[in-house]
C-alpha cells in the first residue's frame, strides 16, 4: 500500500505522523510510503532522514494526497484539504468529529473511510492510541495553569506550590481517566492541594491509596462541582466520553462565582469542553477571559512538545498501522471488533453513532 505522510496545517501543530523509524518499518513490510516536504521538522527530522529510512519525498501535499490510498495524519483535516481526498481513500487520525459539524459534512462528501484514533479501543475497553496524548495534554494543563496563574499573565498571581506561611494554590480536577490522573500526578508534584471530582468510585478509591491522603476525592455531583469549583484557583476540564461531545459540567453562572484571575484549562475542548464557556483557542492567541476568569481552550496541547508527542504517537500508532497496511480495513474491521469502533466513516456514512447524534444525523452501522 502507498502511505501518504502529509504536513500538519493546525496553527503552532508540529507533531508528524510517522517518523523515519516508522518509515523503515512500514518499508520492511513492503509498503511505500510518501511525505510531503519539511512534514518532520518541527520535530526535529529532516527530509533527508526519511529518504535514508525509504520514503520518498514528494513534491507537494496534492502530490502526497494523490499517490496515496491511505493518508495518515496527527489531527483533523482542515476543510481546505477536504479538497484533496478521493473517493475510497483512508484516512487515519484523531479526528474528534462530534465537535467539528463542517468537517464532518466535508469529509462524508468525499467518501472516503475516516477511522479515529480517539475511538479504536483495545481488548480490555482502553482507548490505546488515544492514551499517550492524553497523558500529555494532562501532563501540560497544570504546568500552563501554573504560567497563568502568575500576574503577568493575567492570573492572580499565585505560585502553585506556596511558600512556608502560605498556603498552595487549589486545583480541582473534573475527571479521573488519563488526562485527570495525569494532571493530578502533576499537580501533587508541584505541591497544590487538589481535588478529584469523578463519577467512578473505585477510580477516586485507587487514586485516594495511590497519593495517600494527599488529595481530596469527590463523588462527582452538582453539589460537589459546585461547592469545589469556585474554590478553585485552577480548574482542569478531563472529561472524556468517547466519540460524543462532552458532558457541560461546569455552567456560565458557576464560572461567574470562580475568584477573578482564576485559571480554567479545558483540555475536553477536543470534544466541545466541559465548561460552558469553552470555545477552542489556538497556539497563537490560546487565552480568553470570561467574567474575570482565564479560559486556555487549546485543542492541540501535545503539538508544542512536539518531539515527546511524535514519538510517543508512533509508539502507539504503529501496530495498528502496518496492521490496516497490510491486511486492509475491511479485513481488520471484521477480524478486530474495537478497531472497527474507530471507523467513523465510510463511503458517505456515519458509523459511530456518538458522531451522528451529537449532528443529528443518520447512523449507519459498519456491519
Amino acid at each position: 500500500m502507498v502511505i501518504g505522510v502529509p504536513k500538519e496545517v493546525k496553527d503552532h501543530e508540529y507533531r508528524v505522523s510517522v517518523t523515519p523509524d516508522g518509515v523503515r518499518a512500514l518499508r520492511q513490510a513492503g509498503h511505500e510510503v510518501v511525505v510531503e516536504p519539511s512534514a518532520g521538522a518541527g520535530s526535529g527530522y529532516a527530509d533527508e532522514e526519511y529518504r535514508q529510512a525509504g520514503a520518498t519525498i514528494g513534491q507537494s501535499k496534492a502530490q502526497v494526497f494523490q499517490q496515496a490510498a491511505l493518508i495518515i495524519k496527527v489531527k483533523e483535516p482542515m476543510l481546505s484539504e477536504c479538497a484533496l481526498f478521493r473517493p475510497g481513500q483512508i484516512l487515519f487520525t484523531y479526528l474528534h468529529l462530534a465537535s467539528f459539524p463542517e468537517l464532518t459534512k466535508a469529509l462524508l462528501d468525499t467518501k472516503i473511510t475516516a477511522i479515529a484514533r480517539e475511538t479504536v479501543e483495545a481488548k480490555d475497553g482502553t482507548l490505546p492510541m488515544l492514551k499517550p496524548m492524553s497523558e500529555i495534554a494532562g501532563r501540560m494543563s497544570v504546568q500552563i495553569g501554573a504560567r497563568y496563574l502568575e500576574k503577568t499573565q493575567g492570573g492572580r498571581g499565585l505560585l502553585l506550590a506556596g511558600v512556608p506561611g502560605v498556603e498552595p494554590a487549589r486545583v480541582v480536577v473534573l475527571g479521573a481517566g488519563v488526562v485527570g490522573s495525569s494532571a493530578t500526578r502533576i499537580a501533587v508534584g508541584m505541591g497544590a492541594q487538589v481535588t478529584v471530582i469523578n463519577l467512578d468510585i473505585e477510580r477516586l478509591r485507587y487514586l485516594d491509596d495511590q497519593y495517600c491522603g494527599r488529595i481530596i476525592t469527590r463523588a462527582s455531583t452538582d453539589a460537589a462541582i459546585e461547592e469545589s469549583v469556585p474554590a478553585a484557583d485552577l480548574v482542569i476540564g478531563a472529561v472524556l466520553v468517547p466519540g460524543a461531545l462532552a458532558p457541560k459540567l461546569v455552567s456560565r453562572t458557576l464560572v461567574a462565582r470562580m475568584k477573578p484571575g482564576s485559571v480554567i484549562v479545558d483540555v475536553a475542548v477536543d470534544q466541545g469542553g466541559c465548561v460552558e464557556t469553552t470555545k477552542p483557542t489556538t497556539h497563537s492567541d490560546p487565552v480568553y477571559v470570561v467574567d474575570g476568569v482565564l479560559h486556555y481552550c487549546v485543542a492541540n496541547i501535545p503539538g508544542i512538545v512536539p518531539r515527546t508527542s511524535t514519538g510517543a504517537l508512533m509508539n502507539a500508532t504503529l501496530p495498528y498501522l502496518l496492521r490496516l497496511a497490510t491486511e486492509g480495513v475491511d479485513a481488520v474491521v471484521r477480524a478486530d471488533a474495537g478497531f472497527a469502533k474507530g471507523v467513523n466513516l465510510a463511503n458517505g456514512r456515519i458509523t459511530c453513532r456518538a458522531v451522528a447524534d451529537s449532528h443529528g444525523l443518520r447512523f449507519d452501522p459498519l456491519m
